[in-house]
């Protein structure tokens, strides 16, 4: 499989990628065996859910659950009636409304974040031997400082608008 036309040749100068670039060599560098890469990855996948658990707690706290705008005089669905605390904005507004689609993109994150983490376990069930940890480290001294690294690049596409990952944001 060739994939010399899908990779740049040279390497992203934006701040975004060079922020990348030096994330993604500490990363190898101060995890270099498969065991730490397992537990790294286990734990930035915890923390992940965790935050944008609590943040969904709290927005529906405040704002009731990303349902629709209830009718004028009702209440949202975990909201109290009129006369109690009611959300910043009104139910028409834009910025209830952006709240509600954050919401509701929450939820769907943490869904695929739920789905990662069963599919994760399985990782856990990788044991190696000795010798095959001290490879992961030969090879992770080799991969830290090149910066051509053609998974390196291929990930920094995330970062931002390429022609194949348009920008959706």
């Amino acid at each position: 499989m060739h994939r010399s036309e899908a990779v740049p040749e040279e390497p992203c100068q934006c701040p975004d990628c060079q922020r990348f670039y030096r994330e993604h060599d500490r990363l190898i560098r101060e995890n270099a065996s498969l065991r730490q890469q397992q537990e790294l990855n286990w734990a930035s996948l915890q923390s992940f859910r965790t935050l944008a658990g609590r943040v969904l707690e709290e927005l529906q706290k405040q704002y009731g659950d990303a349902d629709p705008p209830a009718e004028p005089g009702k209440a949202l669905p975990g909201q109290a009636a009129e006369g109690s605390r009611a959300p910043a904005a009104a139910p028409e507004s834009p910025e209830l409304e952006a709240i509600q689609q954050a919401m509701a993109d929450l939820e769907n994150i943490n869904a695929h974040l739920f789905s990662i983490e069963v599919l994760m376990e399985r990782i856990f069930d990788v044991r190696v031997p000795e010798e095959v940890e001290q490879k992961f480290r030969e090879v992770a001294g080799e991969l830290a400082p090149d910066p051509l690294n053609a998974d390196r690049l291929r990930l920094n596409r995330l970062l931002h608008q390429t022609p194949d990952l348009p920008d959706r944001g």
